[in-house]
């Protein structure tokens, strides 16, 4: 076994980057890796994912219900309708982060998935999925950024898109399924 997988409490050998943390342990054992659809469930992904640029995800993961209560279960539609009121508020709260460029990227963002066809936006990401997915044996092969994530960027951007940098983007991949980075000896890598 690598020291890139670490046998946790519960005696489950996990990727190490899971570490003690409770909640990394529930979102790498039920989350991290699967197989995620909808547009509803990508877009949130995307703006999570925009907003932890720059910040560990578990920070994420913490605010993760607050953001979700804010920004209206992530419906694209009702995110999509926010005016400045709304911009203030969600900049007055402390329970998310108050960072305006990314607050008006997810609003603008919303407002493009809702100009999309229902489904396009899950058809659109996991369209650069690769079809087929190495499993790494440890977290040095483990790249930041992909083709595939590159192409997914670009494309994003090229529709309006924003806070959807290349490493962004292999992030929203690895979190959802589209490829699989559970390192071999970790249960989860199957």
């Amino acid at each position: 076994m690598t020291t890139d997988v670490r046998i946790g409490p519960d005696g489950i050998a996990r990727c190490a980057w899971v570490g003690d943390d409770a909640e990394y342990r529930r979102y790498h054992d039920e989350e991290w890796g699967r197989p995620l659809h909808g547009d509803r469930a990508l877009f949130e992904k995307m703006s999570l994912e925009g907003f932890q640029a720059g910040l560990s995800w578990i920070t994420i993961l913490r605010k993760r219900p607050r953001f979700r209560e804010v920004f209206a279960g992530f419906e694209p539609e009702v995110v999509a309708a926010f005016g400045e009121t709304d911009v203030e508020r969600l900049m007055l709260d402390a329970g998310i982060i108050r960072n305006r460029a990314k607050i008006l990227a997810t609003i603008s963002n919303a407002q493009l998935v809702t100009g999309m066809a229902e489904g396009a936006l899950d058809a659109f990401m996991w369209s650069f999925a690769p079809a087929t997915w190495p499993r790494p044996t440890s977290f040095a092969e483990v790249a930041a950024t992909t083709a595939e994530s590159d192409a997914m960027s670009k494309a994003l951007r090229k529709r309006g898109f924003r806070f959807v940098g290349s490493t962004t983007m292999y992030a929203l991949m690895q979190s959802s399924g589209m490829v699989d980075d559970h390192v071999h000896g970790c249960w989860r890598a199957i």
